[in-house]
């Protein structure tokens, strides 16, 4: 017998029901359920205590926290110093990098000139859909064995600017063509036979960020980002090559790990409905909706227990957010910080140590159980009426997250949820308005959409926009 199986044999088993009538004792006649129970947005009742015989089974999600990689972001207006930017970032700390492309002048062998290829990943996150420019990618990739993630997302661009690329026929066209070029299931042949030639690199990307940066909560966060990846599996079916989804997590710590374990097991599920047996590579990067414009250094504290439940859920990539993004544009220090905030989580508290680390905790089990059920009965709801895509034109989607967003921000008006030094303990003698670089709020854009635009609101830009009316006083 070993030393703990000893240690704990001198104990007895305490049932869950003792524990509860002991519980019930101290509250001195107050109700258990009242005094003890809270419930969350989403509708999960979150209980005081859990125990293991109030589950038959263990959910277990495979969530290697020892794969997690630094992701950079690098937005390319200048070619040269997009390369030279990558090139310090990498030796800085990141991991992976990520290019933001909006156009197609970029010269792949300019902006990856003396990169490590075959040992780093690279993702191209890319403002138009070219069958050309993904070619162009692809052929590199094969011919220096590099590691390309393809980030092409015409849904995503139909929720946040309110119209396709082109239109819905013409987008998803030349998506079928990109992937079956690059990734063809080798039983076809027509309609592109003449050009196939088996690659492996990922083609297919799902950016969810926008539904919790709208305001959406974790149930329509999974919900609506498993029907955008059912548009794609019904639309574009010879995918073989790793989905990649990218998801954005805020400060509920232990519900954020349950979240990103329930999209895996999500994922895996519906996947499995369509015979596709790759996991999903998944990438997280900490919300907009809390960051604020004054006491900004808390912007600080709220990414970095951002970044431990990506870690912790699951994430295989993290980009994370700068404590100045909302008001400054890139810079070297803002980047250093947030990359060093993730080393500092990484190698000197040993984040990347242990795999699945949240297998067996009864509570984060519970909540995962409880948002995978929620959201995958949303997902029927959404594909009984249509669809994704028709709900979006429908408007439905739309309603249901302004409905979320609307009670959280009467949350935060009310100062039920905090956001400390802007609802809560503001220094009165901050001053913004001179350290503007980017206009941190929503931007009005008034013209013809196909559907209404799912737009991202920060919860204290209004308090904000009254602070900066005071300081032009």
């Amino acid at each position: 017998m070993s030393h703990s199986k000893t240690l704990f044999s001198e104990f007895n088993p305490v049932t869950a029901k003792q524990w509860k009538q002991l519980i019930q004792y101290d509250l001195k006649g107050a109700d258990y359920n009242e005094t003890l129970l809270w419930e969350s947005p989403e509708g999960i009742k979150v209980k005081p205590f859990y125990h293991n015989d109030e589950f038959e089974n263990n959910i277990h999600v495979n969530t290697k926290a020892t794969e997690f990689k630094i992701l950079q972001n690098i937005f390319v207006h200048d070619v040269v110093k997009s390369n030279k930017r990558a090139l310090e970032t990498l030796n800085r700390g990141a991991e992976s990098i990520r290019f933001t492309i909006e156009n197609e002048t970029v010269t792949i062998e300019d902006l990856m000139k003396n990169l490590p290829l075959e040992t780093t990943n690279y993702y191209f996150h890319l403002l138009f859909l070219s069958i050309d420019f993904v070619e162009k990618l692809s052929q590199f990739a094969t011919n220096n064995k590099a590691n390309f993630y393809i980030q092409n997302d015409p849904i995503a661009q139909l929720v946040k600017d309110g119209n396709w690329y082109k239109n819905l026929e013409s987008d998803f066209e030349k998506l079928n063509k990109i992937v079956f070029l690059n990734s063809p299931p080798l039983e076809e042949c027509p309609p592109f036979a003449d050009e196939v030639e088996k690659k492996l690199i990922s083609y297919i990307s799902i950016n969810a960020t926008i539904y919790q940066n709208a305001g959406a909560n974790m149930v329509q966060q999974l919900g609506f980002t498993l029907a955008h990846i059912n548009e794609y599996f019904n639309r574009i079916p010879s995918i073989n090559t790793p989905i990649t989804i990218e998801i954005s997590v805020g400060t509920n710590y232990f519900f954020e790990i349950a979240k990103l374990r329930a999209l895996r097991l999500l994922f895996n599920t519906l996947a499995s409905e369509y015979n596709y047996d790759l996991d999903c590579n998944i990438i997280v990067t900490p919300t907009k909706r809390n960051k604020t414009l004054y006491d900004y250094n808390v912007n600080m504290l709220r990414t970095t227990t951002e970044c431990m439940s990506a870690i912790l859920g699951g994430a295989n990539e993290i980009a994370n957010l700068s404590y100045d993004a909302i008001y400054h544009k890139d810079n070297e220090f803002g980047d250093r910080i947030s990359r060093n905030q993730l080393l500092i989580i990484k190698k000197e508290s040993y984040f990347d140590k242990v795999n699945n680390p949240a297998d067996g905790t009864y509570y984060i089990e519970s909540i995962t159980e409880q948002l995978a059920e929620k959201a995958l009965t949303l997902f029927k709801e959404i594909e009984t009426n249509g669809g994704f895509i028709s709900q979006l034109i429908a408007g439905a989607i739309q309603k249901k997250i302004q409905e979320s967003a609307n009670k959280e921000q009467e949350l935060f008006d009310s100062g039920k949820e905090i956001l400390l030094g802007t609802n809560k303990y503001p220094n009165k003698n901050d001053r913004m308005k001179d350290d503007l670089e980017l206009f941190p709020f929503v931007k009005q854009n008034p013209r013809k959409t196909l559907i209404i635009p799912i737009i991202e609101k920060r919860l204290a830009e209004k308090l904000e926009q009254e602070r900066l009316k005071l300081e032009e006083s």
